[in-house]
């Protein structure tokens, strides 16, 4: 974590930040049974029960544990079944097998988290600043597992042969196709790119602020829709090795996929599953669960390529990051078709060309906390942007995601780029 201790929030402004996101937490689960919260399907996936366990355990653990004189833990056997990956923390229970905890039941997790919602309200006003910093980097995690459990929902419900909705989609307002990309010529020379050190919150991966040379370049003025990648598809995109990396058609092959995650050809029509059921895909919508592997081929395809992560930041760094298609509480979600004009956030999350690794100067924090982002920077890309999935106000231009190139689970998408 980065932040500006002159930034931190006063104990009453937290406190407010606080509740807003655990309320949204638990707003995303209003409807599911306790069933829906607790099944697992996929090893990258986790249950609903226990993204609301592990957030609760971060805030328990960092928060009122090691900051709180006197605190007794909920239950101490929590912190077997709900650490994730911190090292320092212990022993815990596997990954892939998270699906199997039937127990503590989904009523249960939620009176876990209102009694360390009391306890950290009641705690607040006397934590010191090094406590109160944790409390902001626990909310902007929760707000990343808010997205989780949305994506990883879908995937469960894509899973369910009855292909149920978790809500009932917005009404369908037709929308014109967009023209063909408008390129924007970009910077060329040296610029910087990072976060600012006095900018308030960021995530430690997201700095130190350093220099990068950019070549003349351009990017496109929206992301590919989903009528562009039906045109890949029946161009043959996916059964021609020439656009694909050595990688990605071994895995194209192994796992023989023939279009994005969640579609499906039905009586000649293409359709895709979401959160609102199964319905025609929108031909003007971005596309969106594609891998690296997928963004790397169309781009070929298309004759360009993807952006470097340096390109798309600067790029970036003019937009309003809270504008755009991001998740505002609980309720329908899906990318949607260009409103006009270069739009850089929401919708859905952009490949870079760029593999997730430290920047100059990168030192990750001490203690546990200090696993969070540096020790995954090995063969994974930086994603930026944010999704219709993403929180409002939780991204940046700095922001960096990272996800390995085979994965596409998540609100993925690709903006293109080329050399001029």
């Amino acid at each position: 974590m980065r932040a500006n201790p002159a930034s931190e929030k006063a104990p009453d402004e937290l406190l407010s930040r606080y509740r807003r996101v655990r309320q949204v937490s638990e707003a995303l689960v209003a409807s599911l049974s306790d069933a829906d919260a607790t099944a697992q399907s996929m090893d990258d996936a986790s249950p609903a029960k226990w993204h609301l366990a592990h957030t609760t355990w971060f805030f328990e653990t960092f928060v009122l544990r090691d900051h709180v004189r006197g605190y007794a833990l909920h239950d101490a056997r929590f912190a077997y079944l709900f650490n994730s990956y911190y090292e320092a923390e212990g022993a815990r229970h596997a990954r892939p097998r998270r699906g199997m905890l039937t127990r503590p039941t989904l009523d249960a997790v939620l009176r876990w988290r209102a009694a360390v919602d009391a306890a950290l309200a009641e705690a607040l006003p006397d934590l010191p600043e090094a406590a109160r910093a944790l409390v902001t980097l626990g909310c902007h995690h929760e707000e990343q597992h808010q997205e989780l459990l949305l994506t990883d929902l879908l995937h469960l419900f894509s899973c369910n042969p009855l292909e149920p909705a978790v809500w009932r989609g917005a009404p369908k307002i037709p929308v014109p196709m967009p023209g063909p990309v408008r390129w924007i010529e970009g910077a060329s020379g040296t610029v910087e790119i990072g976060h600012e050190e006095s900018g308030g919150f960021a995530f430690d991966c997201e700095g130190p602020r350093h220099a990068e040379l950019l070549h003349p370049h351009a990017l496109a003025d929206r992301t590919v829709t989903n009528g562009e990648w039906a045109a890949f598809i029946a161009d043959g995109g996916y059964a021609d090795p020439r656009h694909w990396l050595a990688d990605g058609w071994a895995w194209v092959q192994a796992e023989a996929i023939e279009a994005p995650l969640y579609w499906e050809r039905r009586d000649g029509v293409w359709t895709r599953f979401g959160l609102d059921g199964r319905r025609p895909i929108d031909p003007a919508a971005p596309v969106t669960h594609v891998s690296f592997y997928e963004a790397d081929a169309y781009a070929s395809w298309a004759g360009a390529r993807l952006p470097t992560e340096a390109e798309w930041e600067h790029a970036a760094a003019t937009h309003d990051p809270a504008r755009g298609n991001q998740l505002d509480g609980a309720g329908p979600i899906e990318p949607r078709p260009s409103s006009g004009g270069p739009a850089f956030f929401g919708d859905v999350w952009e490949w870079t060309g760029s593999a997730y690794r430290p920047y100059p100067g990168f030192h990750a924090a001490e203690g546990a906390v200090g696993e969070y982002n540096g020790k995954f920077m090995s063969g994974q890309f930086v994603l930026k942007g944010g999704s219709c999935a993403t929180p409002r106000g939780h991204v940046r231009a700095s922001y960096r995601n990272f996800f390995y190139p085979y994965q596409r689970w998540q609100f993925t998408g690709v903006r293109l780029a080329k050399d001029l």
